[in-house]
């Protein structure tokens, strides 16, 4: 072997060597920054759900307090012998935005600043201030014709399309029908489905923007109700009370925020000659309530509606909804 060959062999072994060394750096700052990532990831996903589970215990605690609320008001009314739900009771004060974030600190001794930035808001609606439509339709698919006339009132007051009643009976009546089924093309039947909520109607091609309209003035509970007197607003009082219009809907607003209506005794001498409350129709309580929750924690938004029902001193949770948003950059 030449001397010139005995020249070359190290120095190619030397080049291995060297590249060799180079691809062990690279797969060991792979190994590193993946694991560096992954570690990232779990305290973002950790974080993310002491986040969640922070949340939905202060909600918790929320929809608690406004049950304890609505009970609380229920057998005050019952000791006084007066079982009317107003506008000036407590449950009707909405709750302005608080700061949580010193409750949410690990240690309260400590500056409550270091803590998480975590801040609630709600308030309690009263459900029957709307003219419920589930009564618009029977289970058997008859439409009720005085609920019926009270909604056309409402869609000409409100400005909503003049096709809108047929629509929403319509929409009712097929959910209502026994089996609510359709024949289709391939002979198997469509089942209607019962709304449950009032953005549901927009299945059976009632558009957004008349719900949207409607929905300040129109609900669908999950059973018929009257309308409370005492919580209306004045374009359902006038809807729900046939020839009251819109100047003795304001009389009756009037007349409640000098002194809420005790009975539909009291209501009667503000209706026009003739027309009688009807209990099943009119009301001056209520069953049925909305507690409406909003805590920004940090950056994120989490809002909660939930419809509850208030029996012989029951409050019971029908519906929960909730809603999770990031606020947009400053």
């Amino acid at each position: 072997m030449s001397r010139r060959h005995r020249t070359r062999r190290p120095a190619a072994q030397r080049g291995m060597a060297l590249l060799l060394a180079m691809i062990v750096v690279a797969l060991v700052t792979a190994a590193a920054a993946a694991m560096v990532w992954q570690q990232e990831r779990a305290v973002a996903i950790e974080g993310a759900e002491r986040a969640r589970a922070q949340s939905a215990w202060i909600l918790n605690g929320a929809l608690d307090w406004a049950r304890l609320i609505l009970r609380e008001d229920e057998r005050s009314a019952r000791r006084q012998g007066n079982p009317v739900d107003s506008l000036d009771e407590p449950w009707a004060q909405p709750l302005a935005e608080a700061r949580l974030s010193s409750f949410l600190a690990a240690d309260r001794d400590n500056n409550a600043d270091s803590g998480p930035e975590a801040f609630i808001s709600g308030a309690i609606e009263d459900a029957q201030s709307r003219l419920n439509l589930r009564g618009l339709v029977d289970g058997a698919g008859q439409v009720d014709a005085p609920m019926q006339d009270a909604l056309g009132r409402l869609v000409a007051l409100v400005g909503a399309p003049a096709d809108t009643v047929p629509r929403m009976v319509e929409a009712l009546k097929g959910s209502a029908l026994a089996g609510g089924a359709a024949p289709a093309a391939s002979g198997v039947p469509l089942v209607a489905l019962r709304p449950l909520r009032w953005r549901e109607l927009a299945w059976f091609g009632i558009d957004a923007a008349t719900l949207a309209r409607l929905a300040p003035y129109a609900d669908l509970l999950p059973q018929p109700t009257p309308v409370n007197v005492n919580t209306a607003p004045r374009e359902v009082l006038a809807a729900a009370i046939e020839q009251l219009g819109p100047g003795g809907a304001e009389r009756i607003v009037q007349q409640r925020q000098r002194q809420p209506l005790r009975s539909l005794a009291e209501l009667r001498p503000l209706l026009p000659p003739g027309v009688d409350p009807n209990p099943q129709r009119l009301s001056v309580s209520t069953q049925h309530f909305y507690v409406a929750g909003r805590l920004r924690l940090e950056e994120r938004v989490l809002e909660e509606r939930s419809l509850l029902s208030r029996r012989d001193g029951r409050v019971e949770v029908l519906q929960r909804e909730k809603r999770s948003f990031a606020l947009p950059p400053p």
